[in-house]
């Protein structure tokens, strides 16, 4: 297997926040959150290697993943640095303790400026489909979404995730004739550059493991020109 060589200093623009607990990275587009067992490169490894050399730990490194988002997606990634924080935080997602709010461009506007969407997801072939309750596999898929100004051409909506399926505000977006600028897995007509879609985590608000008090993360958009305004 190919050696790949981490740099912990390429990653210093991308650090959101971090202390001796918690570690929160802004993903670039087309970079895995952890190792998928291809030996490509991933934000997991390039995060411990961030953390080995800036606190100048001898030895391995204790990081995991509390959350991941897709290869194709950018945003926050929260990584837990003690096995405590990461029970903890893990027991907060599990409870929905956790906010996660979302930014995305869609190839076409939404007929309402707001709403709650509310469908049955099922998936198969890396891909979710809507169905019916009472499917086999189904599980019930919940969003918000409000409409915010436009970025440039497309029109921008702030997602409010209230639950975690897979490819959940991708489907469902595309299931109301929205699909995000880029997914052509999902209907766009739009193409961006590697693959990438324009999905962006941009807020998560979570309960601090030890000090029991809100953090925000806030992740600034992609230097990519679709979300340039």
């Amino acid at each position: 297997m190919k050696e790949i060589n981490y740099i912990a200093a390429e990653l210093n623009d991308r650090i959101l926040f971090a202390d001796n607990h918690l570690l929160a990275v802004n993903k670039p587009a087309g970079l895995l959150t952890q190792d998928s067992g291809t030996g490509l490169r991933n934000l997991e490894d390039w995060a411990r290697e961030w953390v080995r050399v800036d606190k100048n730990k001898p030895g391995a490194v204790f990081l995991n993943a509390v959350h991941r988002i897709d290869k194709v997606v950018s945003g926050i990634v929260l990584f837990a640095r003690t096995s405590k924080a990461l029970s903890r935080l893990n027991e907060d997602v599990r409870k929905r303790n956790v906010k996660k709010v979302y930014h995305v461009l869609v190839d076409a506007d939404p007929k309402k400026p707001g709403d709650k969407l509310v469908h049955w997801l099922t998936h198969e072939n890396h891909k979710a489909r809507v169905c019916k309750e009472g499917d086999p596999g189904a599980q019930r898929a919940v969003l918000s979404y409000r409409t915010l100004p436009r970025v440039g051409k497309f029109k921008c909506l702030e997602v409010d995730l209230e639950t975690g399926r897979y490819h959940q505000i991708r489907a469902q977006l595309a299931s109301i004739g929205c699909p995000i600028v880029g997914d052509t897995k999902y209907g766009a007509k739009t193409k961006l550059p590697g693959g990438a879609i324009a999905l962006h985590s941009r807020e998560l608000h979570v309960m601090h493991p030890t000090q029991k008090t809100w953090v925000k993360i806030e992740a600034p958009y992609p230097a990519a020109d679709c979300w340039r305004v």
